[in-house]
């Protein structure tokens, strides 16, 4: 039994922002010199600007999330932690120097099939045959980590998605619907990334890079898939709902036009938003409007508990994602 949860949270949260906040400082002129990511015609940036500040934002999680969420034991947290830095290492060198496509997918599925393969018999979502289940989800896991990647192309837009999700994780926690390791983790993410947030506000003086948007990817599926296995499957669909949609939409139409949906491309409906005259403030604001309305679908799923109830707000936050979509993928007037 945890003392004062709230509290210990809100401590988590802040010592992960100003911990963070330090580590870029120090970082950024060594990112400077040898992380620049220079604009090319698939980028949002129009000058170069260093990458690689994941770095801090995920060294910050896993030290002191990992300290207060191993208040039980660090067992539960032993794949996660060595699954993390292996993710973290492949972005890094892929920041680099690029890694060829099929390298890199085998060693992230090696990373997330470390946290789902290996998680314990009775951790179950469906009534079918484990083997399966866990299949599918090692194959959900690596587009989740995909998809956070390849949404993390705008300023702010990984924290404006990632933190209304951690924080909303902690509630669940604080109200008894996720473990505590998961809390612990997800309040120290929330906190790294409000540390990493002035840095990173449009102009954006640096980035997080695949260092940073891949295993931020890993730890957001993590913690969303323990909120599933309590039988809150609609909850963790409605926090990155947004993400989803627009990710998984945008590869079924490249895939459609026969593109190579494997690289890199300017053509999410956030980008396109760009493009149609939309700043990147006015993105980042409806995105964040977006996902409060997701958070508060989620929270009402979890207290609900039913299932009538969870079809019903998954249609509504489909409605909503539509919506936000649609206005993004259409030239905005001189007057909005």
């Amino acid at each position: 039994m945890i003392a004062n949860p709230a509290a210990i949270v809100v401590a988590i949260a802040l010592i992960a922002a100003g911990m963070c906040a330090v580590l870029i400082v120090l970082l950024r002129p060594l990112l400077q010199r040898y992380a620049l990511a220079r604009p090319n015609a698939r980028s949002s940036h129009k000058i170069p600007t260093p990458q690689g500040a994941g770095i801090a934002v995920v060294g910050t999680t896993l030290v002191v999330g990992g300290a207060f969420a191993s208040v039980f034991g660090f067992a539960p947290l032993t794949m996660l932690f060595i699954a993390v830095p292996l993710l973290a290492l492949v972005g890094l060198v892929d920041d680099i120097r690029p890694i060829p496509v099929l390298p890199r997918f085998i060693l992230q599925g090696l990373a997330v099939g470390l946290v789902v393969l290996t998680a314990p018999d009775d951790l179950r979502l469906f009534p079918i045959p484990l083997a399966i289940e866990r299949a599918l989800l090692l194959i959900a896991g690596l587009w989740f980590v995909n998809l956070v990647n390849f949404m993390d192309g705008l300023d702010l837009m990984t924290v404006v998605e990632a933190v209304p999700i951690t924080a909303t994780l902690v509630l669940f926690g604080l109200s008894g619907s996720l473990p505590w390791p998961a809390t612990a983790i997800a309040a120290a993410l929330c906190g790294a990334l409000l540390g990493f947030a002035p840095f990173n506000r449009p102009v954006a003086k640096v980035f997080l890079g695949d260092v940073g948007s891949l295993p931020i990817g890993l730890l957001l599926g993590w913690g969303l898939l323990h909120l599933a296995w309590q039988g809150a499957i609609a909850g963790a669909l409605l926090l990155p709902l947004y993400y989803l949609v627009d990710a998984t939409f945008t590869l079924l139409r490249r895939m459609a036009r026969r593109e190579p949906f494997w690289a890199a491309h300017r053509t999410h409906f956030y980008q396109r938003a760009t493009d149609n005259g939309f700043t990147v403030t006015g993105v980042v604001r409806e995105v964040v409007v977006l996902n409060a309305v997701l958070a508060v679908l989620a929270g009402a799923s979890v207290a609900l508990n039913s299932v009538m109830a969870d079809a019903v707000l998954l249609v509504i936050g489909l409605a909503a994602v539509g919506f936000v979509l649609r206005r993004f993928s259409r030239p905005r007037s001189r007057g909005a």
